[in-house]
């Protein structure tokens, strides 16, 4: 798409596509206003997202909500201990009668793929999702096959310490844009689910609010969303600060910075700016840089969080630095 098909962020029609798509996914997350926000913005920026939470707090039903609201290909891959690398890429398979091999593609082949439980799978089977999120292809017996564009892996995980889970090796984590949380529901939106749930899944009347070039639109937008020196150098040092921790073992990659701007960029977006701010770093550093972070073992030892080290970092590094 060049730059002559975009449309300024001004335009009603951008926050009028990012409110239809909260708007249906709101209708099946009630109460979730903030987690819908957040998935929303790592679709825009192309992003992949993992939401982690203990088992029937409504992950899977995130993830096909955002799924249906958008008229793209959406393939579910359920992960599980026995699944194979080639049930997500595809395989090649020999034809007697034409004498020749041909390619027959996995679920990995759509927008929107649904990775349920994805910690449930092992580390051989979860590394074949590593070339498709990084690189948008799949590669097969040396073959590369190109991926649709836009490309989005939402995948699902309970906690690590869940019965039956292997915990994602930090290249997988890396590649995940963002971690989220559902956390339980309010007592009042508890209640309201019980009393309109028990029959009919609203899940099932979500249709398409936007179709893909829509989408592809938005994202276009997104990534022309302007960002000075000045906020890449602020970037630049949370970044830097996170490896330069005393607790902390392994600090945010140079890919975590370049998706913690991505984020931030639709950020913007969807309050109608057309460049990014400071504001809009920190309201997505959350959401992209804690499940990066490895701590050292005194740090554990001591009950430190991930998130405490980089909330410190926000209230502690000068935005004027760069």
């Amino acid at each position: 798409m060049n730059s002559q098909q975009t449309i300024p962020l001004r335009d009603t029609s951008f926050r009028e596509q990012a409110e239809a798509i909260t708007n249906s996914m709101r209708r099946v997350l009630s109460g979730k206003d903030e987690v819908t926000e957040q998935a929303l913005i790592v679709l825009l920026a192309e992003g992949h997202l993992l939401v982690e939470d203990v088992p029937g707090v409504g992950k899977t039903m995130l993830a096909k909500a955002l799924a249906r609201s958008v008229d793209c290909s959406v393939h579910r891959i359920q992960f599980t201990p026995d699944l194979l690398p080639s049930d997500v890429t595809g395989v090649s398979v020999f034809s007697p009668k034409t004498q020749e091999f041909s390619f027959h593609p996995g679920p990995i082949f759509a927008n929107i793929i649904i990775a349920d439980e994805i910690n449930r799978a092992n580390a051989k089977t979860q590394s074949a999702l590593l070339e498709s999120m990084e690189e948008h292809q799949v590669t097969v017996d040396s073959v590369t096959h190109d991926l649709q564009r836009p490309f989005m892996v939402v995948a699902t995980q309970n906690p690590i310490d869940s019965e039956g889970t292997f915990a994602l090796p930090e290249a997988q984590r890396d590649r995940f844009m963002a971690r989220i949380s559902m956390g339980y529901p309010q007592r009042g939106d508890e209640i309201a689910m019980i009393a309109n749930r028990h029959l009919h899944e609203p899940v099932d009347d979500v249709s398409p609010v936007i179709d893909r070039e829509q989408l592809r639109t938005m994202i276009h937008q997104v990534a022309n969303v302007t960002v000075t020196e000045q906020l890449g150098a602020y970037v630049v040092d949370l970044g830097r600060g996170t490896r330069e921790h005393p607790s902390v073992r392994l600090g945010a990659s140079p890919r975590a910075l370049l998706q913690l701007v991505r984020a931030a960029k639709a950020h913007a977006a969807l309050r109608g700016r057309d460049y990014a701010i400071p504001e809009d770093v920190r309201a997505v550093s959350a959401l992209v840089l804690p499940h990066r972070l490895i701590l050292t073992r005194n740090a554990v030892a001591d009950g430190q969080e991930p998130q405490q080290i980089v909330t410190a970092l926000l209230q502690n590094t000068d935005v004027n630095q760069g």
